[in-house]
């Protein structure tokens, strides 16, 4: 009858090497195996087959599922006459990349490579995740024990300035990886240019792009600006970013008018302007004067008020002059009358115009 036992573990106590070889020269048991065994596979006890027990070149990978034969050889259970049992262990992954920096253009096209070696031979890839450029892969076999994987990165992004590409190989033994930095030049760009903000001092606020970094530079009423204790320029430097304020100290309206960024590096050149208003200048009027046309009509206006009255009294002494020589005649005062009649009457026309 046929029996089947696994070896595992709990088996190393239980049953020894030297009974094994006892069940099998009794014809109990036998060895099956295949001639080379991965680690995750275990050799197997059964039926002896035909053609004998020996246990000549068995291949095993060192690991956890073969933990039962070290354990053997460390009590010398193992023991098999002039048969050797030999373990040979798998070797963890080794990674190389092509390159360690690698400095391209914006939007040119490279192709890089990483090789991986070891025992098994193991799987390698590139991680990509994050990149903005387009990128191909291409793998292939270069001999048993390499693994060569290939990646092109088309129409390179400036985006991309700055990041770790990995590879990574990686087989049952473990795994290890490569990196390259990329590095992506790109002309500068002006992000962002503010108008002045009043903090603890004046800042007028400006973010600049580009790599390698460029240089800034300030144009004011058509001439370089220099720096001194009242007006700076402060600034941060990061990796491709440049951030920071042209400062003003108590600026007054001398300082007026119009500030010109200009940044420069290698590749290309990028202007901004923006429009500074600090104070107003002390010959300003702080209102806009009126327009001539407005004058005029308030004149105007006031003429034709002041013809409008003289007109009106003119009229009123007419119908008291009627009044007084319609009622006056009765009284016995005549001359008087008269005298007062060419009274009024020189108030309304003048010298000229005296009745007799």
């Amino acid at each position: 009858m046929k029996s089947r036992v696994d070896v595992l573990y709990s088996h190393a106590d239980v049953l020894g090497l030297r009974e094994l070889l006892a069940l099998v020269n009794q014809r109990r048991v036998g060895w099956r195996y295949p001639h080379t065994v991965n680690s995750m596979q275990v050799c197997k006890l059964s039926a002896p087959p035909a053609s004998g027990w020996r246990l000549d070149d068995v291949v095993f990978d060192c690991g956890c599922d073969v933990r039962w034969i070290q354990l053997w050889q460390q009590r010398r259970e193992a023991e098999l006459h002039r048969q050797q049992l030999y373990c040979y262990s798998g070797h963890l992954p080794r990674t190389s990349v092509t390159h360690r920096n690698l400095t391209v253009v914006e939007g040119a096209n490279i192709t890089v490579a990483c090789n991986g070696s070891g025992s098994p031979l193991p799987e390698v890839d590139w991680t990509v995740g994050g990149l903005h450029s387009i990128n191909t892969h291409q793998s292939n076999v270069d001999w048993p024990n390499v693994h060569s994987i290939n990646l092109t990165l088309v129409n390179m992004s400036r985006e991309d300035n700055g990041f770790i590409l990995t590879c990574i190989a990686e087989n049952v033994v473990g795994m290890s990886n490569a990196s390259i930095e990329l590095t992506i030049q790109f002309p500068p760009t002006i992000l962002k240019l503010e108008e002045p903000e009043r903090r603890h001092d004046t800042c007028m606020e400006f973010t600049v792009w580009g790599y390698p970094h460029p240089t800034l530079r300030w144009i004011y009423k058509g001439k370089e600006l220099p720096q001194t204790e009242y007006v700076r320029v402060e600034k941060d430097v990061y990796q491709d970013f440049i951030e920071g304020c042209l400062t003003f100290t108590n600026p007054t309206h001398h300082n007026n008018g119009n500030y010109t960024l200009v940044a420069s590096n290698s590749l290309g050149t990028a202007t901004r302007t923006v429009y500074a208003h600090f104070l107003h200048s002390l010959d300003e009027s702080p209102t806009p004067p009126l327009s001539g046309t407005h004058q005029s009509d308030e004149d105007t206006f006031g003429v034709s008020i002041a013809v409008g009255l003289a007109g009106f009294a003119c009229v009123l002494l007419l119908v008291l002059f009627v009044l007084i020589n319609k009622y006056g005649r009765r009284s016995k005062f005549g001359m008087k009358d008269q005298v007062i009649s060419g009274y009024v009457l020189i108030g309304c026309w003048g010298d000229d115009h005296i009745m007799d």
